[in-house]
């Protein structure tokens, strides 16, 4: 039996992607390359933004015409719906797309050998789980396996905020953080296997607050400096971050941690203080200054991204005018921006002064220029530096080799294969907005 995973959205939804492949390869499914040789495709799903959605249900019309194909040859395939847009629409999914076999949300996708053992003995059951349960699915998940010299570790998960743009709360829930010895353990357990560098994941990763086994609660800067005595972890990151949840003794870990890259993800949303409050965001724009600043303090090389939303309902072109005034003030080296989408269930999706799409799409434009230059200044400027870059995998052409710098900046050496899952150290000769070109220093 083959399985095939598709996965829309962040990096959580990618941990999330990586454990359902372990539970499938601990029942002895084994990773096809396409869908069209899978008996079982699964969609990990993302209700962020209206796109991410929408392009899941074009795609499993596509997937049902695979599902036909199949069965014509006397093959079966079970078509799987995983994540947050299973949890937002609940049955209404099934109704969109009647052809599915399961539906399940991000918080019991452990549950998967229960639901195929379910549709094994009724071929025309399609089984549905939305639970919000009370245990843990990290309780009831398979030893990880290793999944590359980089890995995501989910330490926390859901969050409290309430951002109201956001849906994140009412898909994965409040927040819940699992335990320090826990996460040391799957930590451990990575970097046994090959892993180089742990990227640690959360909605709201530094709200983390676990307890250790002694069950006393622990913060996330006390988890950090637990993970960086680890044997063999030669890098450590984490988002995504959340501004008014940054400490002083977070800041200093930055300080403290050398494996703790220079590289922070620390969303920032909108410039406006007007806007921010509209969103329900615990942060000013001041205050937000504030914290880069001792972070640049602690750490005189961190680099920044963010992330910006335009367009938010009631935005003036003066509002606009302080996110770009902002962006300057910071000097971001990458970001994601977006224009607002007004999502379901949602209190922004109500409020009036919506913004007009061609307003929206000019703003965007705008932001998107500025940023896109910032990125491509910070690249230009490594040219003739010499960085250590950790290689992922192999390139696009011949005896070309992908690695990341500590700036989470793409890479593409000539180099031999040997060159993966080392960190070896490269003198940049180009740079694009994008990526970074280069060659091995030889030692």
């Amino acid at each position: 039996m083959q399985y095939y995973i598709k996965t829309f959205g962040c990096q959580m939804n990618v941990y999330d992607s990586q454990r359902i492949a372990d539970i499938l390869q601990n029942m002895g499914y084994q990773a096809a390359q396409t869908p069209i040789e899978a008996d079982l495709i699964i969609f990990n799903t993302c209700h962020i933004r209206e796109k991410a959605a929408e392009k899941l249900f074009s795609d499993l019309g596509r997937i049902n015409l695979i599902k036909e194909e199949r069965k014509q040859q006397g093959k079966e395939t079970i078509i799987g719906v995983v994540g947050c847009v299973v949890q937002a629409e609940d049955e209404e999914i099934t109704k969109r797309v009647p052809y599915i076999n399961f539906a399940t949300g991000p918080l019991t996708y452990y549950r998967l050998p229960e639901i195929l053992q379910k549709i094994a003995r009724h071929k025309n059951l399609c089984v549905i789980d939305t639970d919000f349960p009370a245990e843990s699915k990290f309780d009831f998940l398979p030893e990880n396996h290793s999944h590359g010299v980089c890995s995501f570790l989910a330490v926390q998960e859901g969050c409290n905020n309430f951002c109201t743009y956001c849906i994140v709360p009412y898909t994965r829930g409040v927040e819940t953080s699992r335990p320090v010895e826990d996460v040391l353990k799957e930590a451990q357990r990575l970097v046994k296997t090959g892993t180089l560098e742990i990227n640690l994941l959360g909605q709201n990763v530094n709200s983390y607050h676990g307890e250790d086994a002694y069950g006393k609660e622990r913060d996330f800067a006390y988890l950090l400096r637990r993970l960086a005595e680890i044997d063999g972890l030669k890098r450590l990151r984490y988002t995504t971050s959340y501004p008014a949840d940054v400490t002083d003794d977070l800041i200093s870990c930055h300080k403290e941690i050398d494996i703790l890259m220079p590289y922070l993800h620390l969303p920032l949303q909108s410039g406006s203080d007007k806007i921010l409050k509209a969103m329900n965001r615990r942060h000013t724009a001041g205050r937000y200054l504030e914290i880069i600043d001792k972070l640049r303090t602690a750490k005189p090389d961190l680099g920044f991204s963010s992330d910006f939303i335009v367009g938010f309902p009631g935005e003036t072109d003066d509002d606009f005018e302080q996110t770009l005034n902002m962006i300057d003030k910071v000097g971001y080296i990458q970001s994601f921006s977006f224009k607002y989408s007004r999502r379901a269930g949602t209190p922004a999706a109500v409020f009036p002064n919506q913004i007009p799409e061609k307003i929206k799409t000019q703003r965007l434009n705008i932001l998107q220029e500025k940023l896109f230059s910032m990125q491509l200044t910070f690249n230009k400027n490594c040219i003739g530096k010499i960085m250590p870059v950790l290689f992922e995998s192999k390139g696009r052409k011949k005896e070309q080799m992908f690695g990341r710098t500590p700036y989470m900046q793409n890479i593409h050496v000539q180099a031999p294969i040997d060159t993966l899952n080392q960190i070896l150290p490269i003198k940049i000769t180009d740079a694009t907005q994008n990526s970074l070109s280069g060659i091995i220093v030889k030692q």
